[in-house]
């Protein structure tokens, strides 16, 4: 389970299907060595099939924090504006879920750390320029 922090993020199941479990901050997340905090449910193991509708996660909304698992062979096209940039303050930042059954909806989130072995590897955009209002995805 993973987050885009400050990003929006226009995703297309291109072929195959996936389960996708997703949530939304109720609460801004502590800081500190570990983040976490009270997240609501957007979606619970939520199955999508190609061919179906591309899907948007907003800064604040969505599903903005999220993970997905292929339950056949599949592919999805991801397209991230504005980029990681941990300097920029947009790490990649992974969470596991604990639900709260006095709760339902709601679950605390907590950062995890990964194998120290993990890599995301990332390239450079070298097509056109793209601007990005974010104030438009603001959804305060």
């Amino acid at each position: 389970m993973h987050d885009h922090p400050q990003m929006a993020v226009l995703s297309k199941l291109l072929y195959g299907s996936m389960r996708v479990s997703s949530y939304d901050w109720v609460t801004a997340p502590c800081s500190g060595p570990r983040k976490g905090g009270l997240a609501k449910v957007v979606a619970v193991d939520e199955l999508r099939e190609a061919p179906c509708k591309a899907s948007v996660l907003f800064p604040r909304s969505g599903g903005n924090i999220h993970a997905l698992t292929a339950v056949t062979p599949c592919a999805l096209l991801d397209v991230l504006a504005p980029p990681y940039a941990e300097d920029l303050g947009r790490p990649s930042t992974y969470f596991c879920d604990t639900p709260i059954p006095a709760l339902p909806g709601f679950a605390v989130l907590e950062e995890v750390r990964l194998p120290e072995d993990f890599r995301v590897v990332g390239a450079p955009y070298v097509g056109p320029e793209l601007a990005v209002d974010m104030d438009l995805y603001d959804d305060d």
